[in-house]
């Protein structure tokens, strides 16, 4: 929505909250993060309400299926990586895979705001509220380590340190019986940058002729593999690995709407293109269509495929 203006945008919105905003929504979805920062201060200056907060009522009072999904399209990154953050932590069943996604898919520099935005908001630390996870589980280990390795490290990668990396983690794993050595796992995510564990990932594979993850199958480490595969899958293949758990999240009923709307709503503005190349090659469907197909309920299925259709290049 280019030179539109923000002033009738807000009216039209303003007007439609106490029935529904479904003929906004496809509009709504392609605006970009400047016009959606635009459009909430115009609110604000209009109204002297936060469009958020207004967005948040009505995801509770009309939408039959209960997440936000256009509230937290509305929010800067980082806020709305402090919330979700927040969220999973709250919840009956601690949301690993949505802390995980954070620490992996962000730099770090956008991990600091959003552990500012976490405080600020919440009155908390992020790595406190992780580190108290109660009960533990063998995940907690590894979101500890993920939270420190963005607090310091080099910003060039070394294929050096990767490829030593790489042996230590085969000498404690594969070479050693397949009885992977926790300790020394979790220490190399907790000093080592993203970018440079992907590189030892990589190095794993040159060296020994296949991924890590097929090295952690063979051995029987429990929830602790089970965690460390999906953030090795995650840092080394995004794509790949969001194309599955979007397919995953609209398969799972209502009980994964949750998790759909919020892969959709932090990946459209990163890599949705590449994504919705891969979903097509492996479900031989558009995603958007199986979003279509699969979900019934009005406003937030239109909100979805309207992102889903929606091009990276746009943002």
């Amino acid at each position: 929505m280019k030179n539109h203006n923000f002033e009738l945008d807000c009216k039209k919105i303003h007007d439609s909250l106490g029935s529904s905003l479904s003929q906004l929504v496809p509009s709504f979805a392609c605006l970009n993060h400047v016009e959606r920062q635009q459009l909430r201060e115009t609110y604000k200056e209009v109204y002297g309400e936060d469009l958020i907060c207004e967005l948040q009522r009505y995801e509770n009072e009309f939408c039959s299926i209960k997440c936000s999904y256009m509230s937290l399209w509305m929010l800067d990154t980082h806020e709305r990586d402090a919330i979700v953050a927040r969220e999973a932590l709250q919840q009956d069943e601690t949301n690993f895979k949505a802390l995980m996604e954070i620490f992996v898919g962000r730099k770090s520099s956008h991990v600091l705001l959003i552990k500012l935005a976490y405080q600020k908001r919440f009155r908390r630390q992020l790595d406190q509220d992780i580190i108290n996870m109660d009960p533990p589980h063998p995940f907690q280990k590894i979101l500890v380590a993920l939270a420190a390795s963005h607090k310091a490290h080099q910003v060039d990668i070394s294929h050096h340190i990767s490829k030593c990396d790489a042996r230590r983690l085969y000498e404690t794993g594969e070479g050693n019986l397949g009885a992977l050595d926790e300790a020394v796992v979790v220490e190399i995510l907790s000093k080592r940058s993203i970018p440079q564990l992907k590189l030892t990932f990589l190095s794993y594979k040159h060296i020994y002729g296949h991924d890590y993850t097929k090295s952690m199958k063979k051995g029987n480490c429990g929830q602790f593999c089970e965690a460390l595969m999906m953030v090795v899958k995650c840092i080394c293949n995004p794509t790949h690995y969001y194309a599955k758990a979007l397919h995953r999240s609209i398969k799972g009923g209502t009980r994964e709407r949750g998790n759909l709307a919020r892969t959709l709503v932090c990946r459209v503005e990163i890599d949705m293109d590449e994504i919705k190349m891969v979903f097509k090659e492996k479900y031989g469907k558009e995603l958007g269509d199986v979003i279509s197909e699969s979900i019934s309920s009005c406003d937030y299925r239109d909100f979805l495929v309207a992102l889903a259709k929606r091009s990276t290049a746009s943002t």
